[in-house]
């Protein structure tokens, strides 16, 4: 797929100053000379602070790198981590459309996003919120079909379950991630057959899920304010020294 830049740009961009601390301990990471090495979480923390990838983050992390644009623009455009268009102001709803989740109806889900989001991809809805788009393989095939929302995986859908999950966000709600007809993981949807001696007494929520609702930053995009921040590969915070 040929991926290019939006039309419309924004005039300039900058880092905050927590993001500008976080990426300059990324780049301390690698030794003088290898700078470039920490373009992808460069890129990843632009895009965070806006939402989508601009042409002026994408420049201005190539000027702090000391690459020429166009570098930093093969990778930007190489990756479909990185959104080229603007996204909805609460979420991006990425639908899995690879064959385990196709069979088991995702492209009833994309008739959702279609009727509740934008009709097209990469477009965002009338009121701002939301945008969708269509992914490869989020690896969560026994559980098909699924969506990736924010950080989260909501698993087991219906087109009925996704639309009320569409809702729930348009109203400021954040719906429990995970499976969505009741299984706990990725179990027979009959229930267990193995490892039964585990069912009772297991905590209300797998793993994954417990950790998303502890969290709550399901749609949260990452501004450094997550946990104290710290550059604990070096003494200083710098580079490495000797």
């Amino acid at each position: 797929m040929l991926r290019r830049l939006h039309p419309d740009q924004p005039d300039s961009f900058a880092f905050t100053p927590e993001n500008r601390a976080w990426a300059e301990a990324q780049i301390s990471k690698y030794p003088p000379g290898r700078e470039a090495s920490a373009i992808i979480p460069l890129l990843w923390r632009a895009q965070e602070q806006e939402g989508w990838l601009t042409r002026p983050a994408i420049e201005h992390v190539a000027d702090i790198l000391g690459l020429a644009h166009i570098r930093a623009l093969e990778v930007a455009t190489f990756y479909f981590m990185f959104q080229l268009a603007p996204v909805g102001s609460v979420a991006i709803v990425q639908v899995c459309g690879t064959t385990p989740c196709m069979l088991c109806g995702s492209e009833a889900l994309i008739e959702v996003c279609k009727d509740k989001i934008a009709r097209h991809p990469h477009t965002v809805s009338d009121d701002g919120t939301l945008s969708w788009e269509e992914v490869e393989c989020l690896g969560a095939c026994s559980n098909a079909p699924m969506v990736q929302i924010g950080k989260d995986y909501y698993e087991d859908l219906t087109p009925e379950r996704l639309g009320e999950i569409i809702d729930a966000l348009r109203a400021g709600e954040v719906p429990v991630p995970g499976p969505q007809t009741g299984r706990y993981a990725s179990e027979p949807a009959g229930g267990a057959t193995t490892l039964t001696a585990h069912v009772e007494g297991r905590p209300e929520h797998n793993a994954s899920v417990a950790r998303a609702l502890a969290l709550g930053d399901t749609v949260k995009r990452i501004d450094g304010t997550e946990e104290p921040f710290s550059a604990t590969w070096t003494d200083q915070g710098g580079r490495p020294q000797g």
